[in-house]
């Protein structure tokens, strides 16, 4: 416990423009509006704080033999410190105390009441960390000339919040439009065809299995009672040896045939099942190239890569690389005979949430990103299953907008940044958006790109940026 003298008190009053500190209501009034408290504050350095407040005793009516004594302390459930306190004395007990030297405590200030009106209250003790939550206090008593104290209460005057401010985000997060859900399941296959024919013969080399790859995938969709299938499209490709016309005519036959080949198995519309072929599938074969380790692979990839005819250019890699060519027509070639088919289907709504999250668990390809969001919003913001709820959409659709939007949030939620900056750079640019950016810049303390991002959010109609203004403003101060 300090008494401080007009010099320390000066100090102390440059001091209170430290890191942390709050500030009490102006005009607070004490003793039945007889005591008035201004200019309040309680401020903090790292290892002291400090109390100031201005105590108006001008209303204060105190009789020749009566004192009045404040004593200001700060009190927690489990501390209590008195702070110096502050003695309003009458006449004669004002040279009561000046003879006879008794004041109760060494710090103790005493005034004469008809020579203050305004006590100027400075105090300075040692910090420590229960003190971030106390709450500041006044015992004011009222004793007559036997030092009986005639009256005595206790009042509040302060209650301390004096851990280093942080940003607190509030999140906005968008819920995704309802639309159809149009899935598509995709596959090859890699049928054997008797040399220059076009027709199937379903048990010829591996055909059985890969007849039934087609099948399987169809099946998937077809025997699920969720899904319908709207479309089923093949298209057939070639290995660009032979003359490009026969190449043309073998794959339009081939792709023809695995049509009707499909078609009797199921039996579908017409309308259902479409078509379309590729004479010679060069850019399979680029890639491959791309990827080998063939001696001339530079100069190969640019003959492919050249405007040159597929029958000119399919001869100069021949005659010019026989070795090479020779490789490829063996390992490569094969692979480039390929049907490759697209099952597009729809899946039906789901409205139920709990019939949701059990989806969201096993078959999370079904459900719309709508769909996700409703399940959110019986869950917990915030909790495990919230946040691996945003995670899951954004997994099942990684492109999507809204759904990086809420993943980053989440994310925030989190304080995993780097993972928030990775789906911000996929979020767009709306004004939802912006205010997150907003939002990361803050929780990474750069203050003035958060300010930037607000204020450009708030412009666009986000009304939330607003208060996030205000905190960065308190923030940067």
């Amino acid at each position: 416990m300090i008494t401080i003298n007009n010099k320390i008190a000066k100090i102390a009053g440059s001091v209170l423009l430290s890191l942390l500190g709050v500030a009490g209501v102006k005009g607070q009034p004490l003793m039945n509006g007889q005591v008035t408290i201004q200019n309040l504050s309680v401020s903090r350095s790292d290892d002291k704080l400090f109390i100031s407040m201005d105590i108006d005793v001008s209303a204060l009516e105190v009789k020749s033999n009566r004192e009045v004594i404040f004593t200001p302390a700060l009190a927690s459930d489990d501390h209590t410190l008195s702070l110096p306190a502050v003695m309003i004395a009458g006449r004669n007990r004002y040279y009561h105390h000046l003879r006879n030297d008794n004041l109760r405590s060494a710090t103790t200030q005493i005034y004469r009441r008809s020579d203050v009106s305004v006590v100027e209250y400075r105090t300075v003790v040692p910090y420590e960390k229960w003190m971030n939550t106390a709450r500041l206090v006044t015992l004011n008593e009222i004793c007559g000339c036997s030092d009986e104290t005639l009256a005595g209460e206790n009042e509040p005057l302060l209650a301390l919040q004096l851990e280093p401010k942080v940003f607190v985000p509030d999140f906005v997060y968008i819920r995704p439009k309802a639309e159809p859900k149009i899935n598509v399941l995709e596959g090859s296959a890699f049928i054997d065809f008797p040399v220059n024919r076009t027709e199937i013969h379903e048990n010829y080399r591996r055909n059985p299995v890969e007849l039934q790859k087609i099948l399987n995938t169809i099946d998937a969709v077809r025997n699920d009672a969720d899904t319908r299938i709207i479309a089923l499209s093949i298209k057939g490709y070639a290995s660009p040896e032979s003359p490009y016309s026969n190449n043309e005519r073998l794959a339009k036959g081939r792709t023809q045939t695995l049509k009707e080949y499909v078609q009797k198995q199921y039996n579908f519309p017409e309308s259902i099942i479409s078509t379309d072929y590729e004479p010679e599938d060069w850019a399979g074969l680029e890639r491959a190239v791309e990827n080998s380790d063939l001696q001339n692979r530079d100069a190969i990839l640019a003959l492919i890569r050249s405007n040159m005819e597929p029958d000119a250019k399919e001869w100069k890699i021949k005659k010019t690389y026989p070795a090479d060519y020779s490789w490829l027509l063996k390992n490569i070639y094969p692979g480039l005979r390929h049907s490759d088919y697209a099952v597009k289907y729809e899946v039906r709504a789901y409205t139920d949430v709990a019939e949701i999250k059990r989806l969201l668990k096993m078959q999370p390809q079904k459900l719309s990103l709508n769909e996700m969001y409703l399940a959110a919003q019986e869950m917990a913001p915030g909790s495990e299953e919230y946040n691996e709820t945003f995670e899951i959409a954004v997994r099942m659709f990684p492109d999507d907008e809204i759904a990086n939007l809420n993943a980053a949030n989440t994310a925030m939620h989190l304080r995993n940044l780097k993972n928030a900056e990775r789906y911000l750079a996929k979020a767009g640019d709306t004004p939802e958006a912006i205010y997150a950016r907003g939002i990361h810049a803050a929780l990474s303390e750069d203050y003035t790109a958060a300010q930037r991002l607000f204020t450009e959010a708030k412009g666009k109609g986000i009304v939330r940026a607003e208060e996030m203004l205000k905190q960065i403003a308190e923030l940067k101060k």
